[in-house]
Parts: structure tokens; C-alpha cells; sequence
């Protein structure tokens, strides 16, 4: 696969955030990508709750959807939009955090709702309540692409491992998890944890980020990383905003799974006991 990376840096205007989607699967089509991958709230990035849910639609709403399914089947482009936020057609208070596999034809393929949901005082004085707003998934999913099974996470899902077992045990050789990373929490963790869940699954990972200053005032990390089976990082974008692309190649997968056969290793687990 020639995988096509955007990092962005998104604002709060959807009709912006919509066109600077189809502006980097054009230039990923145009580079001759096979797949594009784009980061965490690709659409509306913006913590100001009253203000964002002004702009919070329907599926069947969404300008951003609507344009990616259209430039995908125009550039015959996959596209993994890594989450935007979306109003339940029930009128549900809280919102869904999803993500999108959209094939070369513009159906889409999956729907994934980000799992965990980060709630936290950080450091820094930011507070962060996403069950406030958001409902949690609450099925991992997988799904079939011309490349390989592809594994869905969204942000700090990065941080549970169970998640990416059972992502590993359904098949998925790639794992795709866009992201909108503090700054703080960043440069401790998103590295390591990445390469971690590669190296865990011998599968390759790919996740494409939010970056540098936004609109709404919050700053996140950058750093788009693709990591392959082996957990050597292929690409590691830092602050840029842009396209770019990177080889995966499904090889590569078998060769670290027969170096290291983690998947056949695994045993069932049952719940720990307290020595006495």
C-alpha cells in the first residue's frame, strides 16, 4: 500500500475543515496513494462545547463526509477519515467521536466510535471531560481492505492493549489511529505507546495527527507516525502541516510474526490472583 499521511492543523469552521480534506486527498491522489489517512476531529477541532455543537451534525449532514465519499470516488482514493464528530439521528444528548473506512467507489466500509473517552486534569491547567459530550463506542472493529485487515482506534485508545489484541486476534495487520495529542502528554508518551502496539501485534501502525496551534486555543503535538512490524518508525512528520506518503508492505507483517510469533503465543488469560 502507499499510504498517504495528513497531519493537520484544524479549526472551527466546518466548511474550512471539509476543504482542506479534499485538498490533501487530492494532492495524496495526485502523488499516486492508494490510501489516505487523516487525523482525530479532521473536520471541527474546537473545545468550546456551545460553540462546536452549533456545528455538529447528522451522518447525513456532514459537509466533510459527503466531500471525502465524493473526492474518493473521483480519485478511486481509500480513505480512513480518522474521526469527526457526529450528532446521533435520535437526538441523543451526547455526540459520537467516529471514524470512517471509505472505499475507492465512496461507500463506506465502517464506522468506528472512539471507545475510551478522556477525562482528565492535566498539568498544564487543561481540563478535559470528552463523556460530557461524547458516548463511547463499544465494539472494536476491523475491516477488509485490498491490502490487509485494517484495526480502528481513535486517541487515547492507543492506550488500552486489549483493544489492539482484539483488533490483532480479528486479523487486522494494520492498525490505524488517528489522534489530536497534547502537547505534555505527547512528548511523555505517543512514541513509545505507537511502537509499542506494533511491536505487541507485529502489525504495522499508522497514525496520522492534529498538530501546533488551533483556533480554539489548544495546542497539540504533531508527529504523524507510521511504524512498521519491527517497531522502527518509517515516518515521523513533527510539526508540519501537509501530505506524505509511505510503503507498507504486507511482507513485512510476515516476516516479524515468523521472527517473533507473538500471535501464536497467546494464551487466554484468566483474572489475577492475590497470593496469601
Amino acid at each position: 500500500m502507499r499510504a498517504a499521511i495528513y497531519q493537520a492543523n484544524t479549526g472551527i469552521d466546518p466548511l474550512l475543515g471539509a476543504r482542506a480534506l479534499v485538498e490533501a486527498a487530492e494532492r495524496a491522489a495526485g502523488a499516486g496513494a492508494d490510501m489516505l489517512f487523516s487525523p482525530e476531529m479532521s473536520a471541527v477541532l474546537d473545545r468550546d462545547r456551545a460553540r462546536a455543537a452549533s456545528s455538529i451534525v447528522t451522518e447525513a449532514e456532514d459537509v466533510a463526509l459527503a466531500a471525502m465519499r465524493e473526492t474518493a470516488a473521483k480519485y478511486g482514493l481509500w480513505v480512513h477519515l480518522g474521526s469527526l464528530a457526529i450528532r446521533n439521528e435520535a437526538g441523543d444528548d451526547h455526540f459520537a467521536n467516529r471514524g470512517y473506512v471509505i472505499d475507492d467507489t465512496g461507500a463506506i466500509r465502517a464506522r468506528y466510535d472512539k471507545m475510551h473517552l478522556f477525562d482528565v486534569d492535566l498539568p498544564d491547567g487543561q481540563s478535559i471531560r470528552e463523556s460530557a459530550a461524547y458516548r463511547a463506542g463499544r465494539q472494536p472493529l476491523v475491516v477488509d481492505t485490498p491490502w490487509g485487515r485494517l484495526g480502528l482506534a481513535i486517541c487515547y485508545d492507543v492506550r488500552f492493549p486489549d483493544l489492539f489484541r482484539a483488533l490483532s486476534d480479528a486479523g487486522a495487520t494494520i492498525f490505524s489511529i488517528p489522534a489530536a495529542f497534547t502537547r505534555p502528554t505527547g512528548a511523555a508518551h505517543w512514541h513509545i505507546l505507537l511502537r509499542a502496539r506494533a511491536i505487541e501485534a507485529a502489525a504495522y501502525v499508522v497514525a496520522a495527527a492534529q498538530t501546533g496551534k488551533h483556533a480554539d486555543g489548544r495546542e497539540t503535538y504533531g508527529h504523524s507516525l507510521v511504524v512498521d512490524p519491527w517497531g522502527a518508525v518509517q515516518l515521523d512528520m513533527e510539526d508540519d502541516v501537509g501530505v506524505k506518503l509511505v510503503e507498507l508492505d504486507g511482507a513485512a507483517v510476515l516476516a516479524a510474526r515468523s521472527r517473533i510469533p507473538v500471535l501464536e503465543h497467546r494464551r487466554a488469560i484468566a483474572a489475577a490472583e492475590v497470593a496469601r
